[in-house]
């Protein structure tokens, strides 16, 4: 490291007299500007004075303002050793916690060693709460927490988050444990997509109604069910799509965790085995629907596309083209087209 005399001059003007005082004995020396052994001693000195630590508290002066807002905190689904650090800090460093159930979420916050303001927020008073904290969000550093899991997922929040974002409340979001993720990776189904369809509803009608569109749907499908529903709706499954796979994960990171799998007749057969087994928290996951090859007869339904086509394309292209597609076999396609043509 190498220093001309003026700009090391010019640096340490700025510096108090000691600095100076280190500047003129080196400048006394032969052959100032080879001085590479001096130059630990500057660099600490300019580390020290042209700003590094001026930085680092500008640093901890924006975090202090931008934690002002809310705070999307994610807690565990059953096992609470599963909260993440920042969880924890966030949780420690906040001045109001909003959750679902203040007995509930002690529980979490006991063992944590945290004590905090809790704002109760559920679907009934959501507007009302929203209005008495709007001030407390635009100033304090505020928390959304669930009873478990990641908040908002089919639980309350929605309004309050939609408030923050109209009125430019910071938002932000300490991920951490799903019990939607985590019932997707034991399910052994494909989870590349899924779609999440809530709470499975009550009524055998809607029920069915649910069935009937899962069973439709091209993407993995998950829900959350209760275990007084839950043997009605494995038989809904079992009348509407009876080989479909499907997997049910209980009491997730909980000791008493399970997976049962198969299609609806076996999974059923496999809880019913034990009464323990109806005990506890459910979530459901459903195989995606596979396109079947279609039915020889089912080609009628194309009559005239097949026409159209073959105004414009060779009769093997066409087979080609309606066998990549469908599947069917293409001597079938073959012949039914000679057919078509006469």
């Amino acid at each position: 490291m190498v220093f001309s005399k003026t700009t090391l001059f010019k640096t340490l003007s700025s510096f108090n007299s000691c600095f100076l005082t280190i500047f003129f004995l080196f400048s006394n020396l032969s052959d100032f500007s080879t001085i590479s052994s001096s130059s630990i001693i500057f660099e600490t000195c300019l580390d020290k004075f042209i700003g590094v630590h001026d930085i680092i508290n500008i640093s901890r002066y924006v975090m202090n303002i931008i934690n002002n807002g809310l705070s999307i905190v994610a807690t565990p689904i059953g096992n609470l050793d599963d909260i993440t650090y920042r969880a924890v800090n966030t949780l420690k460093e906040c001045d109001i916690i909003i959750c679902e159930n203040p007995k509930h979420s002690l529980k979490l916050l006991n063992k944590l060693g945290i004590k905090k303001k809790l704002i109760a927020l559920h679907d009934y008073n959501e507007h009302k709460i929203i209005i008495q904290i709007k001030d407390l969000l635009k100033n304090k550093n505020c928390v959304l927490i669930s009873d478990a899991g990641s908040p908002l997922i089919s639980d309350p929040g929605y309004n309050l988050v939609q408030h923050c974002i109209k009125n430019n409340i910071r938002v932000s979001s300490i991920p951490g444990p799903s019990s939607i993720i985590s019932s997707l990776q034991l399910s052994g189904l494909p989870i590349s997509e899924f779609a999440f369809f809530g709470f499975i509803p009550k009524s055998k009608k809607v029920m069915s109604d649910v069935v009937q569109k899962i069973s439709q749907e091209a993407r993995t499908s998950v829900f959350f069910i209760s275990n007084h529903k839950l043997i009605n709706f494995i038989e809904c499954l079992e009348k509407i799509i009876p080989d479909r796979s499907i997997s049910i994960c209980k009491e997730l990171t909980k000791i008493n965790e399970f997976t049962f799998r198969g299609n609806a007749r076996k999974v059923k057969n496999d809880i019913l085995q034990k009464k323990e087994n109806l005990k506890g928290e459910f979530v459901g996951i459903i195989d995606r629907q596979t396109l079947k090859k279609q039915d020889f007869n089912e080609i009628d339904l194309y009559k005239k596309e097949l026409k159209k086509m073959s105004t414009k394309f060779s009769l093997t292209d066409i087979v080609e083209i309606v066998h990549k597609f469908t599947k069917i076999n293409k001597n079938k396609i073959y012949k039914w087209l000679l057919k078509l043509k006469k």
